[in-house]
């Protein structure tokens, strides 16, 4: 398979690695988009590596066709359920696929989800592991793994509580419904919401935005925003003073604050190191 033909592949637009999702017609997680999404997510953690003069400096995820994707194959699912050991193969999947989730969360660059349409289980719950989560007037989302006596299993029910609160996370996912973007963007689990038309370039051009930013700084940022979700507000105070202590020794910020004594607010060009 190509790379061009992978249903799961990397493209770059500038400073942005993009995500591509293109398995039609309707973006099935099947075995071979699982494997072709670790394998990116890998891609991923070498493409923003500080050390890397050419790294990405935001990543954004995106979907082409006329849904972001339907869910999961469920013949995957059946096969482990009528196969052997199946307890222990099926934990072992989850383990896996929360790997990626964790690999994309952890990435030290923004990260940019975009979704047009219907987005469903995975789909979904890759989403909610980005930074930001951008959704068209049109799209719609489910966690809808009851259907198949599941609970979503890659990290979705904890992060929706993140961001809506337990109480919103446990009705997404009790009822399998379906919930319009303009909805969750009142719940906290969508950023934007964004009109259809242009929406693509226009969750590009904000990819890109985010990526002209001072990239040192976008990633002391999620470490903090991070440990405070995961550990309190005061944990968070304790890490400051060395995370963002180490700013100083940017060239963004020296480069900035000579621009900002020079020429005023906001007209500084970051370089992301």
């Amino acid at each position: 398979m190509s790379e061009t033909t992978a249903p799961v592949r990397l493209e770059r637009d500038g400073d942005v690695a993009v995500v591509v999702l293109h398995n039609p017609p309707l973006n099935l997680f099947d075995q071979a988009v699982f494997d072709a999404w670790e394998r990116v997510t890998g891609e991923l953690v070498e493409l923003t590596d500080p050390a890397r003069p050419d790294r990405a400096r935001a990543v954004l995820v995106e979907a082409h066709g006329r849904v972001v994707s339907a869910g999961v194959d469920v013949h995957l699912f059946a096969e482990i359920a009528e196969g052997p050991d199946a307890v222990a193969r099926g934990g072992a999947l989850w383990a896996r696929l929360l790997r990626t989730v964790q690999t994309l969360e952890d990435l030290p660059v923004p990260t940019v989800f975009a979704a047009h349409g219907l987005t469903l289980t995975a789909a979904f719950e890759i989403s909610l592991a980005c930074d930001v989560l951008l959704a068209a007037e049109s799209a719609s989302f489910g966690l809808v793994e009851i259907v198949v006596g599941l609970t979503p299993s890659m990290g979705g029910p904890q992060r929706l509580a993140e961001r809506a609160g337990p109480a919103r996370a446990r009705e997404l996912v009790f009822t399998g419904e379906r919930y319009p973007a303009a909805v969750l963007e009142r719940w906290n689990v969508v950023n934007r919401v964004l009109p259809d038309d242009g929406f693509a370039e226009a969750a590009r051009e904000y990819a890109r935005r985010v990526a002209a930013g001072p990239t040192v700084a976008h990633a002391a940022t999620k470490r903090l925003v991070a440990t405070a979700a995961r550990h309190g507000v005061r944990a968070a105070d304790d890490v400051v003073p060395a995370v963002s202590g180490l700013l100083f020794g940017t060239e963004d910020l020296r480069g900035a604050v000579a621009s900002f004594l020079t020429d005023g607010p906001g007209r500084a060009t970051h370089r992301g190191r």
